[in-house]
């Protein structure tokens, strides 16, 4: 499975993984991938080096790369001013914060004891605390720089290629792909509408060649949707370099949920079980669907808040649901292909069925082309 873009960064298999958990990532690293640790759940930078001190332990000098999310838009106060979290959360109305506490009562979720802060923060989405990761993250041998929400800023590009540290950029269109290369980054994510997390409205079988077109000779990755060997040929066929998985390893055995009742909803879940809704972060991302997702996607509702004020709002609350396993509302971003996530198995074991079914593939398309044998 080797690609010029995996031949560049020197590993096996043309398989990046997107996690947050540094287990993962360093599992995804030494089974011949790339790992990629997402950072917006790290509101301190120094639980951000421990975790990459974790992984430059475990990698065995396997390469890896860093997620963060620097949204293209922020929330500013008068004359541009930056504005720290007190201040945008000043901004959530009050009406929103009575449908988040009518919502929780009406299915009876337990306060947090008092003095509990949440366990889940959404302060990453803010660019200051992006930054603030970046300021720990160049201190260690990354090789790849990921942003969610787009190009990140000019300084950042520099700041990375300063380092020697690829860019890639996540698109949901030919049109943002083509803005990402305007702005320097070196890789484009085309991350179609199956997707989990912030996806856009085109679906992957159609949106990968318009990427590769529009960006040539850049690399693309393709992603969402792809969770099978025969789809990563697919997607190499399609022109991608490489794919870009990230529901996948929900349901690996290193991965730490902290919750066996959402591992089970993600294992029982079929492909039509997921909604693209803003109720998480403010901008549309494909997540299961729960009570919570119907809740806030109901027009006699108040609406979502742009980002980063929704994700502040419902911080809380989504702490709650999940400290207290409230199925009814209890999910997380994941993409359509869920539905194959139906055991748990090692990371090991989730590339060799990987690989397996990218040689199937290969031997199948060789056999219809007439050249059986030369796979």
């Amino acid at each position: 499975m080797q690609t010029e873009l995996s031949k560049k960064l020197g590993i096996e298999h043309a398989i990046f993984g997107f996690t947050p958990f540094p287990a993962v990532a360093a599992a995804i690293s030494r089974a011949g991938g790339f790992g990629v640790l997402g950072a917006v759940r790290y509101t301190a930078p120094d639980d951000l080096a421990r975790d990459l001190d974790w992984m430059q332990e475990h990698v065995d000098g396997a390469p890896y790369g860093l997620d963060v999310v620097m949204p293209a838009k922020k929330v500013e106060g008068p004359n541009h001013q930056k504005l720290t979290e007190s201040d945008v959360e000043a901004m959530i109305p009050e009406g929103h914060r009575q449908f988040v506490r009518d919502t929780l009562a009406k299915h009876g979720v337990p306060e947090l004891a008092e003095g509990e802060a949440s366990g889940w923060r959404i302060t990453g989405w803010m660019e200051q605390v992006a930054r603030s990761q970046l300021d720990v993250a160049f201190d260690y041998p990354i090789k790849l720089l990921a942003n969610a929400l787009g190009s990140p800023p000019a300084d950042v590009v520099r700041r990375a290629h300063d380092h020697d540290v690829l860019v890639a950029a996540l698109a949901g269109s030919a049109r943002h792909a083509r803005k990402h290369a305007d702005a320097g980054i070196d890789i484009v994510v085309a991350q179609g509408y199956e997707a989990g997390g912030h996806t856009g409205e085109i679906a992957s079988m159609v949106l990968t060649p318009e990427a590769v077109d529009a960006v040539a000779p850049l690399p693309v990755l393709a992603a969402g949707g792809i969770g099978s060997g025969e789809q990563i040929a697919a997607a190499l066929a399609l022109g991608a370099q490489g794919v870009w998985l990230g529901s996948l390893w929900l349901t690996t055995t290193e991965a730490d949920l902290h919750s066996r009742a959402l591992t089970a909803k993600l294992l029982a879940a079929g492909s039509g079980d997921t909604v693209r809704s803003r109720a998480l972060t403010g901008k549309p991302a494909r997540q299961l669907r729960t009570e919570w997702t119907d809740a806030w996607d109901d027009p006699s509702g108040p609406g979502t808040l742009p980002m980063p004020l929704q994700g502040l709002l419902v911080a809380e609350a989504v702490s709650r649901i999940q400290k207290y396993e409230v199925d009814p509302l209890l999910g997380t971003p994941v993409g359509q292909i869920v539905g194959r996530m139906t055991s748990e198995r090692p990371v090991q074991a989730v590339f060799d069925d990987l690989t397996r079914g990218f040689e199937r593939a290969v031997d199948r398309i060789n056999r219809i082309a007439g050249r059986s044998g030369q796979s």
